[in-house]
């Protein structure tokens, strides 16, 4: 194997590591709500959980999927932060895995052509692999606040990392 293969095959696979990566805490934070507090809104300024899930399913169709496949871009942004009931947290964990899994099989499926292609998606011109770059980027954002907002409601640590010293040290 060639070592642009080689980076290509690191580059997605820790692309698909992260993604799994956000989806676990996602599941985490889910674990430990009420259905209650799902579509309940911190205040005028911030959306809740269910609108962020259904605006990071949104993003990750519109430039994970969609764009890299060359599919039809049939996002409605606006529906995403519109929405104010309608899916218990359990199918917007389901929603939610399942893009992930769609946008993991379009980054692994991508040529070499396919991942420098520039193309433009929301305004933005990206090549493949940008557009990979800002779905990672944008779903750890959206889970930072997802997070958040769970460590606000119950007070509590969440415990992503249990069992794993956090404090060890770099190896050389």
């Amino acid at each position: 194997m060639d070592s642009e293969t080689q980076l290509q095959q690191e580059f997605i696979s820790n692309a698909c590591y992260r993604m799994d990566e956000s989806l676990r805490m996602i599941k985490i934070c889910l674990d430990k709500l009420p259905e209650k507090v799902i579509w309940q809104e911190p205040n005028e300024s911030t959306n809740s959980i269910g609108n962020l899930i259904l605006h990071l399913c949104g993003n990750i169709t519109q430039y994970g999927i969609a764009s890299l496949k060359g599919l039809e871009d049939d996002r409605n942004r606006d529906a995403e932060f519109a929405t104010l009931s309608g899916y218990s947290k359990e199918e917007l964990f389901q929603k939610l895995a399942e893009t992930v899994q769609m946008a993991k099989k379009s980054f692994t499926e991508a040529n070499r052509e396919e991942l420098l292609e520039k193309r433009s998606v929301q305004g933005f011109e990206f090549s493949g692999i940008g557009n990979i770059v800002h779905v990672v980027e944008h779903f750890s954002y959206h889970t930072g606040q997802i997070a958040l907002w769970t460590k606000l409601l119950k007070n509590a640590d969440l415990g992503f990392y249990d069992g794993i010293n956090l404090n060890t040290k770099n190896e050389n």
